[in-house]
């Protein structure tokens, strides 16, 4: 548990980080940066062995990679028209989605109610203070989100210890080059931007990740679940103390109904699991 908190903590802050850099690295730069960075570290640590792997665990890899290339890129590109909050407390809709699906319960619904009023009061009274564009790029980062947890599950079964994070970042930090040299420019040759970028991605990417490939291997998955939902907490907090985004009321009440239904959602998941597993008569 300890681990997936810490993984939120850092995760946050090297985003808060990240927002400080875009006017010189712009989004796409600063994802770049972090995944290149993060696959270099990881690469190291890890050092995986690219023998012995069949196709299927190969195909598995470059899907994750892919994944965590989209889902860093939209969500960057979202971060730079909402508050941190705001964007995280849409991101995290994916893994609620995920939750409600799985339980296949028709109560399962009403924390999807839940959720909708939660989104809903994110507005803070109108919609017209958010950026739609800044939306739909959170909306893209939530669904990316869910395909991520399938994937990372995927390849951490297929994978020892981090052989499979290091190399699907590996694979993420190449598809996201291009993209990142277009935004960012001569920005990429200072070394303060190669610095900080350096500490985003040991922040947002390399740290948050193995941690909750560590934890996903020793805490049960509807625990691990429930931890991440207060992402939108943590990514508040973060907003509030590191760049100075103030919420209003109603949009701390939408992201407390978000975290709620997202909480209820998965221990229905996990109580249908558990019905599902009992042997009946």
């Amino acid at each position: 548990m300890l681990l997936v908190v810490a993984g939120l903590a850092c995760q946050e802050v090297g985003a808060s980080i990240a927002v400080l850099l875009f006017p010189d690295t712009g989004p796409l730069g600063m994802v770049m940066l972090r995944l290149v960075f993060s696959a270099l570290i990881l690469l190291l640590v890890a050092r995986p062995s690219v023998r012995g792997h069949g196709r299927a665990e190969w195909v598995a890899v470059v899907r994750f990679g892919l994944v965590l290339a989209l889902m860093n890129g939209v969500f960057y590109l979202a971060l730079e028209r909402l508050p941190l909050g705001v964007t995280v407390t849409i991101e995290v809709l994916g893994p609620l989605a995920l939750s409600i699906v799985a339980s296949r319960r028709a109560s399962a619904w009403v924390w999807a109610a839940l959720a909708l009023a939660g989104v809903a009061a994110l507005a803070g009274g109108g919609w017209d203070r958010l950026d739609l564009l800044g939306v739909a790029f959170a909306l893209v980062a939530a669904a990316a989100w869910a395909l991520y947890i399938v994937a990372s599950a995927r390849v951490g079964a297929a994978f020892p210890r981090l052989d499979g994070l290091a190399l699907a970042m590996a694979v993420g930090a190449l598809a996201s080059i291009p993209f990142g040299i277009a935004d960012a420019g001569a920005a990429l040759l200072r070394p303060e931007i190669l610095g900080l970028g350096a500490a985003v991605a040991l922040l947002s990417s390399t740290l948050p990740y193995a941690l909750e490939l560590i934890a996903l291997r020793r805490l049960a998955a509807s625990a691990f679940a429930i931890l991440m939902s207060l992402a939108p907490a943590t990514a508040s907090i973060a907003g509030f103390m590191l760049l100075g985004q103030h919420l209003s009321w109603l949009e701390v009440a939408g992201i407390a109904l978000v975290i709620a239904a997202s909480v209820g959602a998965v221990r229905a998941a996990g109580r249908h699991a558990r019905d599902a597993a009992e042997p009946v008569g």
